[in-house]
């Protein structure tokens, strides 16, 4: 595999309503740096791929709004490859114009798709494992998914269950895919914990253009035509204007259930490699180092008090004091604040 062959395509089109008050509708978490390092989550993903990817095939497809942040934040990309969607329709049209637009730049490339806004503590085994799975993938017409050894019964991550039985000829460590899992109640999540076949689906695909091409091509015909069709407006001045015309016509839909669920050659590479999706405070919470009451604090200004198993977050407060809670959410930003039980979070959407 030649590594000028790699490209990425990060997903940063959320606007992750469950981080508010951090995360807004025009502040998405993805150009935030929830983490406290200094970098967004949209720098730290792009970081992850270094010396996997080159720079100068890294992709970002975004809404349209958010293009000057992109920009802003990855100015070391090219801005011909900042991709401008002017609604959501779910990450199947995403990768699907994402995909025809590498292959009019490079018709054998491999890809890797991730998502902006999720964490990776253990950066060394993630390019272990996409350098593995780019190889395979070039090597055959298979598609790979990436597989997170569970930790706890999580309700809010779906499943994948493997075959493991039954490895790849090429690759040991990859097993072929039996069923996909929706996020499954805590009974069925501790019964998946008990076994050893099934894995947290990462939303983290490895594919080869021609590939993932002739898979929209058979899964999903109603993305594929709309975006074969367009070759001729790729890369030049009219190419936006016509995605902002096609692109609401697509239907809403996921590459899981347009594409994954369906297809026959698909492997997952099961890996641990410190994974969190980041898609509630909590899950934030479970990232961060915590003191010796359970509390995760960001912020210079905040202090906690008899208080434990909380989070606690405010960049911008000169001071937040914090007595007695337990197992609570406390977030300030920009004057505004959310406190609410843990167990709660998924309820965020409806407060607001």
């Amino acid at each position: 595999m030649n590594i000028a062959d790699n490209h990425l395509v990060v997903m940063a089109g959320g606007i992750g309503s469950r981080f508010w008050p951090m995360s807004t509708p025009e502040n998405p978490k993805q150009f935030l740096d929830i983490m406290g390092t200094g970098r967004t989550m949209l720098q730290l993903t792009v970081d992850r791929f270094a010396g996997v990817v080159p720079m100068e095939n890294v992709w970002v497809v975004t809404g349209e709004r958010f293009a000057g942040m992109v920009k802003e934040q990855l100015p070391e990309i090219s801005p011909n490859h900042v991709l401008l969607e002017p609604c959501g329709r779910g990450t199947a049209p995403c990768v699907c114009y994402a995909s025809w637009r590498i292959k009019m730049e490079n018709p054998r490339a491999n890809v890797v798709v991730a998502p902006a806004d999720h964490d990776i503590r253990k950066v060394s085994q993630l390019r272990a494992t996409i350098t593995d799975a780019l190889d395979f993938a070039a090597e055959t017409d298979c598609i790979v998914t990436i597989g997170i050894h569970p930790t706890r019964p999580a309700t809010g991550y779906g499943y994948i269950r493997a075959d493991l039985s039954l490895p790849a000829l090429r690759m040991k460590k990859l097993f072929r895919v039996d069923a996909f899992k929706e996020k499954p109640d805590l009974a069925t999540a501790t019964a998946y914990l008990r076994r050893n076949d099934y894995f947290w689906n990462s939303g983290i695909f490895v594919w080869s253009v021609p590939t993932i091409i002739n898979a929209f091509r058979v899964y999903a015909r109603d993305i594929s035509k709309i975006f074969e069709g367009l070759q001729d407006v790729y890369g030049t001045e009219r190419e936006q204007s016509v995605i902002n015309e096609v692109f609401p016509t697509c239907p809403n839909i996921s590459v899981d259930y347009a594409i994954m669920e369906k297809a026959e050659e698909v492997f997952v590479c099961p890996v641990d490699m410190g994974w969190s999706d980041l898609g509630t405070w909590g899950s934030l919470r479970d990232q961060l180092e915590k003191d010796e009451y359970g509390n995760a604090i960001v912020g210079e200004g905040v202090r906690a008090v008899e208080t434990e198993n909380c989070i606690i977050h405010s960049r911008s407060a000169k001071k937040i004091i914090v007595q007695g809670l337990e197992d609570c959410i406390v977030v300030e930003n920009d004057g505004n604040i959310l406190i609410c039980k843990l167990s709660e979070e998924q309820r965020i959407k409806s407060f607001l």
